[in-house]
């Protein structure tokens, strides 16, 4: 793997296990959001390793996912994770306090999806996905 492409892997694969731990940690809502940080850094990778160029700078799981010609089923994983941006973390997005919105069954349900993205963007890094 490209360096740059391992670098964002790498990141990837630290807020994964930084939202393994704030769920276990009872801290929902800070899982919820390093899901969809993680999400995104494996996108990137993926972008930077399959394209041979920086990726978008952009936050939108969504519009990476599409950029990568990603199957339908990440698809609807990326569109789970993509609000996570900014409703885990801002009331005005969140219609109340985001710590309050979250629980230990949404957390789990997120680092599910979390890892599915995880899946592909390792059979797209394989040439398999």
């Amino acid at each position: 793997m490209r360096p740059e492409a391992q670098a964002w892997w790498t990141q990837g694969e630290h807020d994964l296990e930084a939202a393994r731990r704030m769920w276990e940690a009872g801290v929902f809502f800070a899982a919820a959001f390093l899901c969809h940080q993680a999400a995104e850094k494996w996108l990137k990778a993926v972008y930077i390793e399959t394209k041979r160029e920086l990726p978008p700078k952009t936050h939108n799981l969504v519009e990476l996912g599409k950029l990568l010609g990603a199957p339908e089923e990440v698809m609807h994983a990326l569109r789970v994770l993509n609000p996570e941006y900014v409703a885990s973390r801002y009331p005005d997005a969140a219609n109340g306090v985001p710590a309050e919105n979250y629980d230990r069954r949404k957390a789990e349900s997120l680092l599910s999806v979390a890892q599915e993205v995880r899946t592909w963007a390792t059979s797209a890094l394989t040439g398999k996905g």
